[in-house]
């Protein structure tokens, strides 16, 4: 493990500034470093009990105690970005913006994107990698930085625990297309099988029928234009049919489907051994799971302009459509797809940031991860929608008719697309392993970052790494167990209830408003730059700081506001409305981590003691980490190590919840 950088490894900044919500606590021993037992030299008091402000810095005569562990950290600076990549670049970067864009005007919907990307994107994952590199901490205590607001990092674990559950179940059905691809004829591209009806259409001939014709023949087939209306494809039939054995009603799992089951099991097993040994193997298995899907990207890419009618798809994708820019969807659909391929409010990227070195970049890693990330979705728009224009042109229908996003693309319109093709065995094992690889890290990072969470909660210095592996082990037992839920015959119902409430536009969006209402104007936005510049040696531009405190807020207001006025009811495929009961599950999942936030701070607020200003101050006051007084600028160093004597004791609870 390399050695913690001294203070000569950057310039130092002045002695750091006291925002103004910090003035008034400058009287008391600076930012809680001589207070909650944090100070070298005392020992923490177990969660849950209460803690004297009153130990001084300066430890007690008599042998030293041993110092407190030095944080795991990446072996490489590469590790980190390759992580941040592989988390934050995944499936929605795939499915998700190219029909975004191609819906919203083309090449026209790239300018509400980047626009929201300077003012909300990049802020806020900022943010998120310099609090957990400043602080040494995961999602949940980094914000010691402002103890009161502690539910924004139990908010964010409960988030990123419902992905890690049902983000999962994207991979097992991956997994199933990959194992079914490996033969000769694709099962989805012929009637004939098992899982098969009646109505059961290899050949929809549908060309005709928009030419006008209300009977037609070709070959052997003699039918009507109505009676193509009742044909289902293979394709359909096989995803619902034979994959997820669908049942007609929320209320009827039906049995379970035991190749899903193994599929689960081995996609679990997987993801255990890419985290059980902490950052150190997962910084080396990123830099395949991020690289490999930008490979198999290219390869569809070189293939699929080679294909008729993929110039059609390209077009359609970019055309432009000015009078879009006039809608408000547009700069919604913009604004919700940033936060959510940008992974933020998970608390992932604090963990992650929590292992950089404490002199590292974040803010130039910021601007490359951010230019990666964007650039990825518009480079996946190409590969998509030259396989749709190639698909539409073999069918002879216009695009809009076979342009999907989410699942319907990955588990339809590209499994139909595919056997269209020569070797399609191919390339659809080549697609379905490149949807595994770019779901797993993501998946395996998130469950990093709850990990990590979970352990900076209860810190057992000299536990070793049992006690990490164990912890991993137990989540993802918990969160398997979740999952048989979503491998019955109702399992999709359910696997939409946690996509649609779970880790939504609504709380994604309320995590990110209080992020940036926390840092700016209850910590201190100036205060935050200086500790910024501390770290990497400079400040960042101002705009920084005026996102933090009003643009970015206003945005997440803006958006957050539309999609409560906007709420409709879930519905499955168009046509199956959820039940009073479905969408009030829903709502327990979206408000059990939206309410973390406001009942942590009444909480707080009730249990301790003093006025309301005396409250607010000392569950305000920083509590800072043990690497954090290494860091310290000479001047401030000096009045800290000889503090007055406190004139009275304040007692502060930190109660975990």
């Amino acid at each position: 493990m390399p050695p913690v950088p001294t203070d000569t490894a950057a310039p130092q900044p002045p002695a750091a500034p006291r925002s103004d919500a910090a003035a008034t606590a400058a009287a008391a021993p600076p930012a809680g470093s001589a207070g909650r037992g944090e100070a070298e030299g005392t020992e923490p008091p177990p969660a849950g009990e209460e803690r004297a402000v009153t130990a001084p810095l300066v430890g007690p005569p008599g042998p030293p105690k041993a110092a407190a562990p030095e944080r795991e950290t990446w072996t490489r600076q590469m590790d980190f970005i390759m992580s941040c990549v592989g988390f934050a670049v995944g499936l929605g970067n795939v499915w998700r913006f190219p029909y975004l864009c191609y819906k919203n005007g083309g090449g026209v919907f790239l300018i509400p994107y980047l626009l929201i990307v300077f003012v909300g994107g990049i802020p806020v994952f900022f943010l998120e990698v310099a609090l957990g590199q400043f602080m040494k901490q995961g999602g949940i205590a980094a914000w010691n930085i402002a103890p009161l607001f502690k539910g924004l990092g139990l908010a964010s674990m409960v988030i990123v625990f419902f992905c890690n559950s049902y983000y999962i179940m994207i991979l097992v059905w991956g997994l199933f297309y990959l194992v079914h691809s490996l033969t000769d004829t694709l099962p989805w591209a012929t009637c004939g099988h098992s899982w098969n009806t009646e109505q059961c259409a290899e050949l929809f001939h549908l060309e005709l029928c928009r030419n006008g014709s209300a009977n037609a023949s070709a070959g052997t087939f003699n039918f009507s234009c109505t009676d193509l209306a009742d044909k289902r494809s293979p394709v359909i039939e096989f995803w619902e049919n034979k994959v997820l054995r669908l049942s007609g009603d929320l209320s009827e799992p039906g049995e379970m489907n035991w190749q899903m089951i193994l599929c689960l099991v081995t996609t679990w097993v997987v993801v255990y051994f890419c985290i059980w040994k902490g950052v150190k193997s997962t910084g080396k298995i990123v830099y395949f799971t991020a690289l490999f899907p930008y490979v198999v990207l290219i390869m569809l890419l070189v293939h699929g302009v080679t294909l008729p009618g993929a110039l059609g798809g390209i077009v359609y994708y970019l055309k432009p459509d000015w009078s879009k820019l006039a809608e408000a969807q547009v700069w919604i659909d913009a604004g919700t797809q940033i936060f959510f391929s940008y992974a933020i409010g998970l608390g992932a990227l604090t963990a992650l940031g929590s292992y950089n070195r404490f002199h590292n970049n974040c803010y130039r890693d910021a601007y490359i991860l951010a230019v990666i990330n964007s650039s990825t979705s518009f480079f996946a728009g190409f590969v998509v929608f030259s396989v749709l224009g190639f698909m539409a042109s073999e069918q002879g229908v216009d695009i809009s008719k076979v342009a999907e996003s989410g699942p319907g693309l990955a588990f339809i319109a590209y499994p139909k697309a595919v056997t269209l093709m020569p070797l399609s065995p191919l390339w659809a094992t080549l697609f379905f392993f490149m949807l595994l690889v770019l779901g797993l890290d993501s998946q395996f990072v998130g469950v990093e970052g709850f990990i990590t969470g979970i352990l900076d909660l209860f810190p057992q210095p000299g536990a070793g790494s049992l006690r990490r592996e164990l912890t991993a082990a137990l989540c993802c037992v918990v969160c398997c167990l979740i999952d048989l839920s979503m491998v019955t015959q109702g399992g999709m119902y359910v696997f939409q209830l946690f996509d649609y409430y779970s880790a939504s536009g609504i709380t994604l969006l309320w995590q990110a408003f209080w992020e940036c209402v926390v840092i700016a104007w209850v910590y201190g936005a100036d205060r935050f730059m200086d500790d910024v510049a501390r770290m990497i040696g400079y400040r960042p531009l101002p705009f920084m700081k005026w996102c933090w405190a009003v643009v970015t807020p206003l945005v997440c207001v803006g958006i957050f506001v539309f999609h409560v006025v906007n709420y409709k009811p879930l519905t499955y495929n168009k046509t199956y409305v959820y039940p009073w009961w479905g969408d009030a599950i829903g709502w327990v999942l979206a408000l059990s981590s939206m309410l973390c936030i406001p009942c942590t701070v009444l909480y707080k607020l009730l249990r301790c003691k003093g006025s309301l200003r005396e409250r607010w101050q000392l569950l305000t006051t920083p509590i800072w980490g043990h690497h954090h007084l290494e860091y310290l600028t000479p001047e401030a160093e000096a009045k800290l190590l000889a503090p007055e004597p406190p004139k009275e004791k304040a007692t502060l609870f930190e109660t975990v919840i």
